[in-house]
């Protein structure tokens, strides 16, 4: 509620349970042209606008999708990024949905890469916002500390250093569910500042990480080590997907020098420039989405 007004009375909750008994859920709002959209980390399947304007301006249905260990999604230890492509397919099946044009921020970028290598013939076209790319070591450096200090961990391969240094903003998010966010963002651009001052942008964002921690806060590790690791399940060779890829110079949590190396090994990827940080995607969400659906 904000305002007075369900945000929210026009979303489908959904799910479906893959062969291996795990549950995987998603929202679905809207009729019109099938927009799959994989959130950042932590996110959930309600990290969704709460000013959709820009979706029912486009007459859009989007389905925003939840990676295991998020949500009511069940956990899956030990996974990487095939796996969740195989389940986004898999709720294309059930929607009866054959092709779709496909969007993905932050953590989300890594999978719209996975589904793009691993199921091609599923997507019209792709776009990548402000995506998380494999960072070298000269680069953690430009990355807000949280996540310089995870990151080193996860290419390491160490689980309980990333537990570690999650349990503070995970403790500050049950107090308050932007808490943990705002305590990691301290340092990040004054444009990420200015956007999480924005009362809807916050509506939004409460609902989307009480639920990405509903089950607690190992959907988050497991993610971290997937992303921060090696991405052996996913030839970038292979994709043919026309994909476009928007990122900041100042972005702090995905370090631009490494998105673009990332983008440059991509055949079809095509690099645009944002003015500012991390957030900025949010404000300019009916050009990125015109873009989108122009290929």
């Amino acid at each position: 509620m904000i305002f007075g007004v369900d945000l929210y009375a026009d979303v489908a909750d959904e799910e479906l349970v893959r062969p291996d008994g795990r549950t995987v859920a998603w929202t679905r709002t809207g009729a019109g042209t099938p927009l799959l959209r994989l959130p950042g980390t932590p996110g959930s399947r309600w990290s969704i606008r709460a000013d959709r304007s820009p979706w029912l301006q486009r007459d859009l249905q989007v389905i925003t999708t939840e990676r295991p260990g998020f949500g009511r999604s069940t956990r899956l230890p030990g996974r990487k990024l095939r796996e969740h492509a195989d389940d986004l397919a898999a709720i294309l099946d059930h929607l009866g949905l054959d092709r779709v044009h496909l969007i993905g921020g932050s953590g989300g970028g890594p999978h719209v890469l996975a589904f793009a290598a691993h199921h091609p013939d599923r997507v019209i076209a792709a776009t990548i916002a402000v995506g998380f790319p494999p960072v070298n070591d000269n680069e953690y450096e430009q990355m807000i500390p949280l996540n310089a200090a995870a990151f080193r961990a996860a290419r390491d391969g160490d689980e309980a250093t990333i537990r570690e240094l999650f349990k503070a903003p995970y403790e500050a998010t049950m107090a308050s569910p932007l808490g943990g966010l705002e305590l990691v963002m301290k340092t990040a651009p004054a444009s990420d500042l200015e956007v999480m001052r924005d009362p809807v942008w916050r509506a939004g964002q409460e609902k989307a990480t009480a639920e990405a921690f509903a089950a607690g806060m190992d959907g988050w590790v497991d993610e971290t080590l997937a992303l921060g690791g090696e991405w052996t399940d996913v030839d970038l060779s292979a994709i043919r997907t026309s994909l476009t890829w928007w990122h900041g110079r100042t972005d702090r949590n995905c370090p631009f020098p490494a998105a673009e190396r990332l983008i440059n090994k991509l055949p079809t990827a095509t690099l645009r420039e944002l003015g500012a940080g991390h957030f900025e995607p949010y404000q300019r969400e009916g050009e990125i989405l015109d873009e989108l659906l122009s290929r």
